[in-house]
């Protein structure tokens, strides 16, 4: 059975909130400071702790850094410009990178608010204000001011002792922050140097993250949709809008469904945005689960809702529900050799099944209605290949859920020879179907008719499972 994880993010995401909600699911603690151990970073230390959120235990996952890392820039009412808030009601928080660089010179690399400023959510528990607290960049206050540019940030990723799906999934969250940036300021992949991001708390984050995720092997991550808040919030260089500019570019590039709230804040960070991109699958929620283990992550900020993200491992008993859109078009001037190409072609390039329908179209036109069954990912892919191939000038697009039933293959052992057979799981005993290019090569090597082979093999499962 495939092992299914669903991020519920209704109240946003960040770094730490997803790295404490996994640990709090499952993933091995012991793992996850070993891997960051391995890497050529210094200068911090995490703690993992409990704390409350709403009245809610909750684990809480701490990038904590040396006074040389350290930095002081945690003013709600300097972000919001909320005289009301206090200025202890700010982030600690492992992946943040603070957006209000206090005055310090920046080059093509400037980074504005927008920049990986992840900062924690939902501050129940009372925090030093001078310590203990996570940001990248130093604003002016005396420290130095890490610049690594992506080359940089994946030389680091590569010298720890990661899985490769671990370091493969590092290297994608942040080339995902590091396109972001590029279209942000307008410069290429490679000129974006992250003072904010390249800082060791967010690489920190970052890889754990990742390694948590790789170590709960999920088959399938649902994402359905990240709530995220409004209003403004001060960087360096004025005020700008919530969501900020990196996760409103994440959001679009990678088709990541926003829930904007209409509450102040800042909800979701780039990094939260970036992990989702990063590790979400296009499958839509099953609409009936049961849900296994359930992990809660803090936040650090105080919101008007409590800031959590919670991690579950589900399972679909019922049947394997996902997503299907189906592509039709009426093609009324291609010849049946064009068209059984075309057909070839859409198979070839993904697509779940694609038939025909004799109609008759205006003026008594016969034509043939071209119907392609496609996965939402590949459905632009498809449709290219349609007008390139055909002379239609217009597709209809219909999504539509479907239920599948769950299935598996085994090969059975038959006086022939050999077959694979797929079985499909039905509430009165298994349905059982041979595989047509197994049958056909027997039915080539002995000489037989197709119903012959295929009885013999369904005898062969039977007499095989029989108790």
């Amino acid at each position: 059975m495939r092992k299914q994880l669903y991020l519920e993010c209704t109240s946003g995401i960040s770094g730490d909130m997803t790295v404490a909600a996994l640990l709090d699911l499952g993933a091995d603690e012991t793992v996850l400071r070993k891997a960051l151990a391995s890497l050529p970073v210094s200068g911090y230390r995490i703690a993992v702790t409990r704390v409350k959120k709403a009245g809610l235990d909750c684990c809480d996952f701490n990038v904590i850094l040396d006074e040389a890392h350290e930095n002081h820039d945690h003013d709600m009412a300097y972000l919001f410009g909320s005289p009301d808030v206090s200025v202890h009601d700010h982030a600690h928080n492992p992946d943040h990178v603070h957006p209000h660089d206090h005055g310090h010179p920046h080059d093509v690399h400037d980074h504005d608010h927008e920049h990986h400023h992840d900062h924690g959510h939902d501050g129940d528990q009372p925090h030093d204000h001078g310590h203990d607290h996570e940001h990248p960049h130093d604003h002016s206050h005396g420290h130095h001011h890490a610049h690594r540019g992506l080359n940089d940030i994946i030389g680091i990723i590569s010298r720890g002792d990661l899985t490769p799906g671990a370091r493969d999934l590092a290297v994608r969250i942040f080339t995902i922050l590091a396109e972001a940036e590029s279209k942000a300021h307008g410069v290429p992949v490679e000129q974006v140097h992250f003072h904010e991001v390249g800082a060791v708390d967010s690489i920190v984050d970052i890889v754990a993250a990742a390694v948590c995720l790789d170590n709960l092997g999920a088959d399938r991550v649902f994402v359905p949709e990240l709530w995220e808040g409004g209003g403004t919030i001060r960087c360096q260089h004025g005020i700008i809008p919530v969501p900020v500019p990196a996760v409103t570019f994440i959001a679009a590039a990678h088709h990541l469904p926003l829930h904007l709230t209409g509450k102040k804040g800042e909800w979701v960070t780039p990094t939260g945005a970036a992990i989702a991109a990063a590790v979400r699958t296009t499958d839509p929620l099953p609409q009936r689960l049961t849900i296994e283990k359930i992990g809660l992550g803090a936040g650090k900020r105080t919101y008007e809702q409590a800031s959590i993200v919670r991690a579950m491992l589900i399972a679909d008993q019922t049947g394997d529900h996902d997503q299907v859109i189906k592509l039709e078009t009426n093609v009324d001037d291609c010849t049946g050799e064009a068209l059984g190409y075309v057909m070839e072609k859409l198979l070839a390039a993904g697509a779940r099944d694609v038939h025909y329908i004799p109609v008759l179209m205006k003026k008594n036109r016969p034509a043939y209605e071209l119907v392609v069954i496609a996965s939402p990912k590949d459905v632009d892919r498809l449709e290219k290949i349609i007008f390139a191939e055909t002379t239609t000038i217009g597709i209809r697009r219909c999504a539509m859920d479907r239920t599948v039933l769950k299935r598996r293959s085994e090969t059975v052992k038959t006086p022939l020879g050999p077959v694979t057979v797929k079985i499909c799981d039905l509430p009165d005993g298994p349905r059982v179907y041979p595989e047509y290019s197994g049958v056909i090569a027997l039915c080539a090597a002995h000489h037989l008719s197709y119903q012959e082979v295929y009885h013999q093999v369904i005898a062969a499962y039977q007499e095989a499972h029989c108790d």
